[in-house]
């Protein structure tokens, strides 16, 4: 197919998956509220803009982006089983020789998380109505630090090959510790934080990750073993959220509790 083929398929494809939401607006718009959309111009126009660029980005994650992350996985995995024999690499893998491929899983994880258009949108809300007592710079690098933990964490599983519910049912464990500590206010901030980061930018890129991992790595299958990393990415934040807000409400209590002695 002609990259002109791709575009138009793409855009087809966006346009079906996006009609339902303009219709269902207007649908409401006019028969329950019985009212003509607002600025109907500027909307069907900012549709169009969404079709366009959703298509164009679609077409560029499964061109470039999503290749490049899987091709970047195999890479470095088969760095880490070269000069190993058949034997060897079947055998249970020595995790410490995957010191690479864990760098870049965080780095991935971090900085796809940073660029999270959902995340941004939610933590610009999160400051606003906060009246600014919430930094939305701070919330989203305390997210990415959570999906970087959690993507390397999640690679770490893949190459050992241990059984992925083990790190789920902990990892929400310590969820449940957190949230009986942290501030009443942050609580469903966080648990949103660990939704918004499993979106347009993260998924296809660490999706990628995963099953590279798994077609390279001696006995591990990309069904089994290749997914699960979204879990990772979308439990992790919650802890690092919350422990953003409790170590900045700790601080204050400090600060307080200085300047009272002062």
């Amino acid at each position: 197919m002609t990259w002109l083929d791709i575009l138009i398929t793409s855009l087809m494809g966006t346009i079906f998956d996006v009609a339902p939401i303009l219709i269902i607006l207007l649908v409401f718009q006019v028969l329950v509220l019985r009212q003509r959309p607002p600025h109907l111009k500027r909307i069907l126009l900012g549709f169009a803009y969404v079709l366009v660029g959703l298509s164009l980005f679609l077409v560029g994650l499964e061109k470039a982006l999503f290749p490049l992350g899987e091709i970047m996985a195999k890479q470095l995995t088969a760095d880490a089983v070269r000069g190993l024999s058949d034997a060897e690499a079947m055998s249970a893998p020595d995790w410490t020789r995957y010191g690479w491929v864990y760098v870049f899983a965080a780095a991935i994880g971090f900085s796809t998380t940073v660029a999270e258009p959902a995340l941004i949108a939610v933590t610009l809300k999160a400051g606003e109505v906060s009246g600014k007592a919430l930094d939305p710079r701070g919330l989203r690098v305390a997210v990415a630090i959570g999906v970087a933990v959690g993507v390397a964490l999640g690679t770490f599983r893949i190459v050992t090959g241990t059984p992925l519910p083990y790190y789920i049912i902990a990892g929400y464990l310590i969820v449940i510790v957190q949230t009986a500590m942290a501030p009443r206010a942050i609580i469903p901030l966080a648990y949103d934080s660990g939704g918004v980061t499993t979106s347009t930018v993260t998924v296809p890129l660490v999706t990628a990750l995963g099953l590279g991992l798994a077609s390279t790595i001696p006995g591990r299958s990309p069904l089994i073993d290749g997914f699960g990393l979204i879990a990772f990415a979308s439990l992790f934040p919650m802890m690092t959220v919350m422990a953003y807000a409790q170590i900045g409400h700790w601080r204050a209590m400090h600060s307080e509790a200085a300047k009272e002695d002062g």
